[in-house]
């Protein structure tokens, strides 16, 4: 039996991030789940599970979550990166403003998780960064230039992590491929919101991503589950 761990989950209220959420506080961890909508957060708090609302675009926010957990539970051992946004677009569109929510969740998001989370890795020795990409991170598809830069950025801040710290702080990048989630509900672009409606055909279950990610941090504290690359059998 594995250690009981806490676990911080950002982008929580759907998807992925409420899959593992769930997962993980089901295997026994005790999470501590954050996203912006209070009412799903709600919905989601249970047995080895709280919440608490959370933007991540706000830095002090981001390190009041942190200090919410310490103060709830005396350490945090896991934070899994995982709010992200994904209003698809073509270049020529100009959508500026859906291009800065993407920088602005995507990656300054991250970046806050990291600059909320490490100073208390570092003291205690110990940590786990999970940062969830996408497959967008490996590839780059018409009207996904601005997302697929965000989710290589990602990519790029975490294995640039994973280099420069301590062996005893553990670095885990996992790109999903298509996952059942709200995602594609943000894309106002048509043609873009044609062209996902097909590419969304053969979507698998945030639960498996989920899984993935509760089997990298159930590892002995010297594997480090580097990156995992998980898509539906289909999608080639």
């Amino acid at each position: 039996m594995t250690a009981t761990k806490i676990v911080l989950v950002t982008g929580a209220t759907s998807g992925i991030g409420a899959a593992v959420a769930r997962r993980l506080a089901t295997q026994g961890h005790r999470v501590l789940a954050g996203g912006r909508r209070a009412d799903r957060l709600a919905e989601l708090a249970g047995d080895n599970l709280q919440v608490r609302r959370l933007d991540v675009t706000d830095r002090a926010d981001f390190a009041a979550f942190v200090d919410h957990a310490i103060a709830a539970y005396g350490r945090i051992d896991v934070i899994v990166n995982n709010a992200g946004v994904m209003p698809l677009s073509r270049m020529d569109a100009l959508l500026v403003d859906q291009w800065d929510a993407m920088i602005d969740v995507n990656i300054r998001g991250l970046l806050n998780g990291i600059a909320a989370g490490l100073p208390h890795f570092q003291r205690q020795g110990s940590g786990h960064f999970v940062t969830v990409a996408s497959v967008g991170a490996h590839e780059v598809v018409p009207t996904a230039a601005v997302y697929c830069a965000t989710k290589h950025a990602a990519w790029a801040i975490t294995e640039g992590l994973r280099q420069e710290l301590d062996p005893a702080i553990r670095v885990t990048t996992v790109s999903p491929g298509v996952v059942e989630s709200e995602l594609a509900e943000s894309i106002t672009d048509a043609g873009a919101a044609a062209a996902m409606k097909a590419y969304r055909a053969d979507a698998i279950e945030p639960d498996a991503i989920a899984r993935a990610i509760g089997y990298a941090i159930d590892e002995p504290a010297e594997v480090d589950v580097n990156e995992l690359v998980i898509r539906p059998a289909r999608q080639r």
